[in-house]
């Protein structure tokens, strides 16, 4: 389970010398496909309570990226003959904190510990496929760690039982703050995140106003603040397993939801140079490395590789 993470950074007003980080969150479980997270974020920025902070400010950064957010559900296999999961890609992030780095430390103590138990063992007998740690994972589930994603592990998927939204804030209160989640049950997530999107047929298309150049922004001019780049004769970090799926599934069942859910303009739908009809253009080197296309797309036909040269986004502070 994922959440795009849109960041954006504004001196405040009144106070140079002050530097106000904004994080919007949008589920990737989201149903509706005409939903974009970034101009979500824009319109957020002129709610009532947000905008006077930011009125006489600077946009000074951008930048996105996905979260795991399936906690303790959804932690895998973390040993296997020659590795480890260790740090934030096995998902040890605390969800209603939105803090992972103190686990995924942890995560890394633990291991190296584990490690060197191993290679100091009188008894250990080499191997050709790799060492395989068990004990790390037998560490993790007897420290705090473990106990602290348990504690927490109802917070996100009750959202999506049948209490709903607000029935999940509730359930938060009274499950987590008061009796700090040791409730005898274990809720389930309701399936992966690029399943849950429903047919543009079944949605009401979403109108977002335009932004005003002062709190609310463009998408390309944002993407310019992230500092990405990627070298141009470096093989493609992004591909498609199949060249004819996005216009005959997801532009025709879900009218295209990758030009919205990219939070850096890579996917867009234009024209063919010839006869009618539309094609995916990929603008590979806006990418800043979410990862969101990767997990949203409905048709799972989007490859992200890690791309050669060092290349993306060069983030600044934050």
């Amino acid at each position: 389970r994922l959440t795009s993470l849109g960041v954006t950074i504004d001196s405040a007003k009144r106070c140079e010398e002050l530097v106000k980080i904004l994080l919007f969150k949008v589920g990737l479980d989201y149903q509706n496909p005409y939903l974009n997270p970034f101009r979500e974020f824009q319109r957020w920025k002129h709610h009532p309570s947000v905008q006077p902070t930011l009125e006489g400010g600077t946009r000074i950064a951008y930048g996105a990226r996905a979260l795991n957010e399936g906690g303790f559900q959804s932690i895998p296999k973390l040993t296997f003959p020659g590795g480890l999961l260790i740090g934030c890609s096995p998902g040890f992030m605390n969800v209603p904190k939105i803090k992972g780095t103190h686990t995924a430390m942890k995560s890394g103590m633990l291991a190296s510990e584990a490690i060197f138990s191993q290679l100091t063992n009188e008894n250990l007998q080499s191997k050709t496929i790799g060492l395989d740690v068990k004990e790390y994972e037998e560490n993790l589930k007897n420290s705090w760690v473990w106990k602290e994603l348990y504690a927490v592990r109802n917070i996100r998927p009750s959202c999506h039982s049948i209490l709903g939204v607000y029935g999940g804030m509730i359930y938060t209160g009274l499950f987590y703050w008061l009796l700090r989640g040791m409730e005898p049950w274990t809720l389930k997530h309701p399936g992966p995140d690029f399943a849950q999107l429903k047919p543009a047929k079944d949605c009401t298309p979403i109108e977002y106003p335009k932004p005003d150049g002062k709190i609310s922004f463009d998408l390309l001019s944002s993407v310019a603040l992230s500092g990405t780049n990627h070298e141009h004769d470096q093989p493609a970090h992004l591909t498609l397993r199949d060249d004819s799926i996005p216009v005959s599934r997801n532009l025709a069942l879900f009218d295209g939801p990758e030009q919205r859910f990219c939070p850096a303009g890579v996917y867009e739908y234009i024209p063919l140079e010839t006869g009618e009809g539309s094609r995916l253009q990929i603008n590979a080197q806006n990418c800043v490395h979410c990862k969101t296309c990767d997990i949203k797309d409905p048709s799972q036909n989007i490859n992200w590789v890690v791309p050669e040269g060092g290349g993306g986004p060069a983030y600044n502070g934050m």
